[in-house]
């Protein structure tokens, strides 16, 4: 029988068609293309698809990138014209010193008190180490003095913010817990690898294992190279015998310079040997300095000039529950409060996270990633902080899958201690226990479901803008929360009595 539909039959038997591959296709389109060119009626049209089609190919966007930072600049002055007549220059530089420094009312300087005071855990850390080391202290005694230690350094704040707070302003008090909290998680790393050196001392695993904390810099290897080749003729004996610079081993770390170096230093992991640069770059320096200096000017005439009217004017609606007018108040918050956070991203990770590097010669300069590519949510909180995710994974999140939990249980350990330090850093200096960042951290774990589902269901876009859409719509909404609780919380009856 003959063929019929793209079928052929053999007896009994259908036998398909191949089909045609695509390069075979691409030549028939081709050929027929040559075809019609070769008419007289001169074809101007050949197979192609629009522009805005996945499947074009283009990919050159930077006039509509062009038009749109355009678009947000004049919308963004329109909204700083805005504020001004509607709210005249409320930028005062006085009380920026009086905010930054904790000074109220003639009450001293508690804020710059209490960060002096952080040396007394550091030095009671460096003493039970070293009486670890020489054995004049049982592990097991050592590490519950270590855990009061920095039980009672995240107590401290708490208690004596709670109970003075009015002496306290609020950047003071956030001040302190964010220098509070930064110390828990470094002297966590602290006696945690002290603790890996010495059981690896007493049970040496490998040489893999025993490389683990120890680092080396680039830098140190050609200083030393350079060094051995200064030596002259006469000190041919000490160049032929001269050593690259040995790694300093445990105990030996145990001295306060080196604690007080980690204490400064740009990370929250702790080394014996941090990788070094061989000098500092005074021009890359001093562009960071000025950077600090302007990005804390910029960032503070933000807050006070455009975020504190927004805050107090969604009071109101937020009280009665005025959805309408609470959302209106929620979108106008979210373009000011995301500015700030902006600002305060690159001058944290960017500037004075550099500057502090640079000074201290310190290497390591992955403070960040490629946040704002993030698919998905899970990859903004592994790429925006390094080293906070550096710690958690390297603290947390390895031990606890070491000690037996699965990678689910782990994960929600990181999670569960991220949480409480983000309320930590909120409800303290407001002197209110609320949840709202606790909740909020832990919903990201099922916003992460739900951002990788869109991921993988709709594309990579549509990951990457439920990030986006998290970080301006959540932020503003955990504000207003915030300051509605503040006020009803130490205000009420000014507010019940008008």
């Amino acid at each position: 029988m003959g063929d019929h539909d793209g079928l052929k039959f053999e007896g009994n038997r259908i036998k398909y068609r191949r089909t045609k591959s695509v390069t075979r296709a691409e030549e028939i389109i081709q050929k027929e293309y040559k075809q019609r060119r070769s008419q007289p009626d001169k074809p101007c049209h050949r197979p192609q698809d629009s522009l805005f089609t996945w499947s074009s190919g283009f990919n050159n966007f930077t006039g509509l990138v062009n038009w749109g930072f355009l678009l947000l600049t004049m919308g963004g002055f329109r909204l700083l014209l805005e504020n001004f007549i509607k709210y005249g220059i409320r930028i005062d530089p006085i009380q920026w010193y009086i905010v930054l420094t904790g000074k109220n009312e003639g009450e001293g300087f508690p804020s710059l008190i209490l960060t002096v005071y952080t040396l007394v855990p550091i030095l009671i850390c460096l003493l039970v180490e070293k009486g670890l080391a020489v054995e004049i202290i049982t592990e097991g005694f050592g590490m519950f003095i270590h855990v009061i230690n920095i039980v009672v350094l995240v107590l401290i704040p708490m208690v004596i913010i709670h109970v003075k707070g009015q002496i306290f302003s609020l950047i003071g008090a956030s001040f302190v817990c964010f220098v509070y909290s930064i110390l828990f998680m470094k002297l966590w790393s602290y006696v945690q690898v002290n603790m890996w050196c010495r059981h690896d001392i007493v049970s040496p695993k490998s040489t893999k294992t025993r490389k683990r904390t120890q680092s080396i810099s680039i830098a140190q290897l050609q200083k030393d190279t350079a060094q051995k080749n200064d030596f002259d003729g006469m000190d041919a004996m000490k160049k032929d015998t001269h050593q690259p610079e040995v790694l300093i081993q445990y105990p030996q770390n145990l001295h306060l310079t080196d604690l007080l170096y980690f204490i400064f230093a740009p990370t929250l992991c702790y080394e014996l040997n941090f990788p070094r640069t061989s000098r500092i770059r005074k021009r890359f320096l001093l562009k960071r300095i000025l950077e600090v200096l302007i990005g804390v000017n910029v960032v503070m005439a933000l807050f006070q000039q455009w975020m504190i009217p927004s805050v107090r004017n969604s009071l109101t609606p937020f009280s009665n529950m005025d959805l309408a007018h609470a959302t209106v108040r929620l979108l106008k918050l979210s373009i000011p409060n995301h500015l700030v956070w902006l600002c305060f991203f690159y001058l944290t990770f960017h500037s004075f996270l550099n500057l502090m590097g640079e000074l201290l010669q310190f290497a390591d300069r992955n403070f960040y990633c490629d946040w704002w590519n993030a698919n998905s949510i899970d990859t903004f909180w592994r790429t925006w902080n390094m080293p906070v995710h550096r710690w958690c994974v390297r603290h947390l999140y390895i031990p606890v899958v070491d000690m037996g939990f699965g990678k689910t249980a782990a994960s929600i350990t990181v999670f569960f201690i991220s949480a409480f330090f983000h309320e930590y850093l909120v409800s303290v200096p407001l002197r209110m226990f609320k949840v709202w960042a606790f909740m909020g951290m832990m919903g990201q774990i099922p916003l992460s479901w739900v951002s990788n589902f869109a991921k993988k269901r709709f594309g990579p876009r549509w990951g990457n803008t439920i990030v986006w859409s998290s970080l301006i719509i959540g932020q503003p909404l955990a504000v207003m929360m915030y300051y509605h609780d503040y006020v009803v919380t130490h205000y009420n009856e000014v507010l019940v009595e008008s």
